[in-house]
């Protein structure tokens, strides 16, 4: 492996996907972003303006167009609208000489097109998604495909978000995958007061939407209760179908289920102290898992649907268990096996925290930051050999 330089590096991290949208884009950009300026390296933002940005707002974060929310994939994504754009865009990048344009996401349809448009840095890109079929790259591949050949670098977060994009656009592509700040989520973290006075509780996080598949979680708790009448479960969260998903609790366990709304940053680390299990019923189009790191490093047992995407994090019966996806009894099932077995869960809880210290945020930053030099280094290679001739 080659030894990373002392170089200082300018790096500009592009996408229409940044907070305040929640998700692992976000997150993933956002810390890449502070170990990238921690490592010494001068990095900044490029996204969508939502009107109100707080907390994240910083002079390296910098704001252009507006951004609107729109269905996809049985989520939400979203759209960069700005008649300045593509003038301020370029203006941009020739004012700063970037040595990386880093793209998150897809290539569409505003920012990173535009980025990678003006870019004379080198340009890399990270895919995120999982999808057997994109709608979007079978349209727009003829149009996208001028621009992909300008990007030096692949790199997708797991094998199954580099095989859901290769199939559209072949190439060499790095696995580098999702980190965890180890530091913020950590078993001391202190717990939620106005919930430790039950017990036991399992924990869900994630966006109110289909694929995070909540209303099997919120159908499958009944037989919960059955076999640990104190239980409760806490919805951590928000979204357009909060309203639809409380329909889904019958009316007999109501005073079981603590939906708490959206959490802070720091609140969202002592969510998941407060817990005893974690649980993700996500019914598909996840290529990674971050919620299940996050849940690993705090030292909490998992119970999560058999997905591809969270078997690249998760080995069944050693930081948690898998249950089948989509199936209430199957969920019910594995979450009273672990409630029944506490020294399992213990011994869960503790390879979970192991195995997130290999995903640190630190050492996959210095793994993104050694792949840009090897970029760099061919560059300069070219020119040297191009200056002998």
């Amino acid at each position: 492996m080659k030894q990373s330089s002392n170089r200082k590096l300018k790096v500009l991290i592009v996408s229409d996907i940044f907070y305040p949208h929640t998700g692992g884009v976000p997150e993933h950009m956002l810390y890449l972003w502070k170990n990238l300026r921690q490592l010494g390296h001068d990095a900044k933002i490029l996204a969508p303006s939502f009107g109100e940005n707080y907390p994240y707002v910083d002079e390296d974060i910098v704001r252009m167009g507006r951004a609107i929310k729109i269905p996809k994939n049985r989520s939400f994504s979203v759209l960069t609208f700005g008649v300045t754009i593509p003038w301020r865009l370029r203006h941009y990048l020739t004012t700063e000489n970037f040595d990386v344009v880093h793209i998150h996401g897809t290539i569409a349809p505003m920012l990173p097109y535009l980025a990678l448009k003006y870019s004379h840095a080198k340009n890399v890109i990270t895919f995120h998604s999982a999808h057997e079929r994109s709608l979007g790259y079978v349209l727009w591949e003829p149009v996208l495909e001028q621009y992909f050949r300008k990007i030096d670098g692949m790199i997708a977060v797991s094998e199954i978000a580099r095989d859901s994009v290769s199939k559209y656009f072949p190439g060499d592509y790095r696995i580098i995958p999702n980190g965890v700040d180890t530091g913020r989520f950590n078993p001391d973290i202190q717990p939620m007061k106005h919930l430790t006075q039950y017990s036991p509780k399992i924990l869900f996080v994630g966006r109110f939407e289909p694929r995070k598949g909540l209303k099997y979680l919120l159908q499958a708790f009944p037989m919960v209760i059955e076999n640990y009448p104190t239980a409760k479960l806490i919805v951590v969260g928000r979204g357009f179908l909060e309203h639809y998903y409380r329909r889904y609790v019958e009316k007999h366990i109501k005073k079981h289920v603590i939906f708490c709304g959206h959490a802070s940053s720091e609140d969202l680390a002592r969510y998941y102290a407060s817990c005893d299990i974690y649980c993700s019923p996500a019914t598909g189009a996840e290529s990674f898992g971050i919620v299940l790191l996050e849940a690993m490093a705090t030292g909490k047992p998992i119970v999560a649907s058999d997905i591809p995407g969270y078997k690249k994090v998760m080995v069944d019966a050693q930081e948690g268990l898998f249950f089948r996806a989509c199936n209430p009894q199957s969920l019910a099932e594995k979450i009273n096996t672990l409630l029944g077995d506490s020294e399992q869960m213990r011994t869960m809880g503790q390879a979970g925290r192991e195995k997130a210290l290999t995903y640190d945020w630190r050492k996959v930053t210095k793994r993104v930051v050694q792949f840009y030099e090897e970029l760099l280094q061919g560059r300069r290679d070219a020119d040297v050999e191009h200056a002998q001739t």
